[in-house]
């Protein structure tokens, strides 16, 4: 009998299953059900959510001296010291001693040419001018025993001990020697004449900078022959490009009407499109006292008020002629946005940033107003795409559309 209850007491593990199953089956369900909703739910939200058209700007970069500027104009940074540095004479090219880039000062020899014949003229010359000094020596001798012969002729003359005929020989000895030391001292100063020539000659052979100066091109290499106008074939006239970094100024076209706001040692900010995140403060040197007729512009010449070695020749420019000077302040760039695109949510500013199609309420921290902009301290960065003008019916996360100017 113990053993028939035991037995009973078996436990069928199928049913104990199914019964789990359906323990967690409602759970299962609820939650299937939820994400479901939620699915249609956004599905519904993206797809049946009315679509706003909205202007779309940007957020700028400005610098408050645009708030005082009066007129703008394009140009290049030119160099008004620039040479083409070419020899005198005509010569081979044996040696060139700098490389595009490198500061020369003035004098420094740049290049060499072949000069062995100016080399040999000038020992020629120096070799007659001590052979005048030595035929001078020897003329000087003569003179002076001519003259101690003539003096005793004369005194002997005078006692009646020779003849008129000897003490004319004396005399005319005595003249013949004078001139012969002025045709010497004549000859040594021709020969110096000579000998300086040949210096001079031979220094032509050296290519020297005439001031301080970069090097911009290297228009020669050694074994080109360099002549001063470059007419022979294959022969090269100036050997490099040289330029005064220290009188670069922008040279800009303003036009005829608008010349009459400018004004010599007018202020001026001057920014390169190689340098985009750079202003340079600068003034009006000189307007060009001649109009191009073919473009209706007169050439205004801007000095750099600061010198910076990243400013190079035949950069382009802009510049902003300035009602005042600006400050220290007025060359660092502020972030800022219209006006129009400001909401007012809650007694804070806002904006709508524009993010993958949807408006997205951002505040702002604003600051001063510069021109007709208004100055951003943050909630936004320049770049940043926003709402030009928001309506009061915009909310946040509103699906938008951005048209096209």
């Amino acid at each position: 009998m113990a053993n028939e209850d035991l037995s009973k007491l078996t436990i069928e593990k199928n049913s104990v299953a199914t019964r789990k199953i359906k323990k967690k089956r409602p759970a299962l369900i609820i939650t299937i059900i939820i994400a479901a909703l939620l699915i249609a739910f956004l599905f519904a939200r993206k797809v049946l959510m009315p679509t706003v058209e909205v202007e779309a700007t940007s957020v700028s970069q400005i610098y408050p001296s645009q708030s005082f500027t009066l007129l703008n104009a394009s140009g290049y940074v030119v160099a008004q010291r620039k040479a083409a540095v070419a020899s005198k004479v005509t010569g081979r090219l044996i040696s060139i001693s700098v490389e595009e880039g490198n500061r020369i000062k003035k004098g420094d020899v740049i290049a060499r040419l072949e000069h062995d014949d100016t080399a040999a003229a000038k020992e020629r010359a120096a070799a007659n001018l001590r052979l005048s000094r030595a035929n001078l020596d020897l003329a000087k001798a003569e003179l002076e025993d001519a003259s101690s012969n003539y003096r005793r002729s004369r005194e002997l003359l005078d006692k009646g001990f020779i003849s008129k005929l000897e003490y004319d020989t004396s005399d005319a000895r005595y003249k013949k020697a004078e001139a012969s030391v002025a045709a010497a001292e004549a000859s040594i100063k021709a020969h110096a004449a000579a000998l300086q020539e040949a210096e001079v000659a031979l220094d032509y052979a050296l290519i020297r900078a005439p001031f301080d100066a970069v090097v911009l091109t290297k228009n020669a290499d050694i074994g080109d022959i360099i002549t001063p106008l470059g007419s022979a074939a294959n022969a090269k006239a100036a050997v490099v490009t040289i330029a005064d970094m220290s009188s670069l100024q922008v040279e800009v076209d303003v036009s005829e009407s608008n010349i009459g706001q400018v004004k010599v040692s007018q202020p001026c900010e001057i920014q390169l499109d190689a340098l985009p995140d750079s202003r340079f403060r600068g003034e009006v040197h000189m307007i060009v006292p001649t109009a191009d007729r073919t473009k209706a512009t007169i050439l205004v010449k801007v000095k750099f008020a600061d010198k910076d070695p990243r400013i190079l020749p035949e950069m382009s420019a802009k510049v902003a002629f300035l009602q005042r000077q600006a400050g220290e302040g007025d060359l660092k760039p502020r972030t800022a946005i219209s006006p129009e695109s400001l909401i007012r949510r809650d007694s804070r500013n806002a904006v709508f940033l524009i993010r993958e199609g949807i408006a997205v309420e951002t505040p702002v921290t604003t600051g001063e107003k510069i021109g007709d902009m208004i100055e951003v301290l943050s909630g936004v960065k320049a770049g940043d795409r926003i709402v030009r003008k928001p309506t009061d019916k915009m909310r946040n996360s509103v699906k938008i559309k951005v048209l096209e100017k």
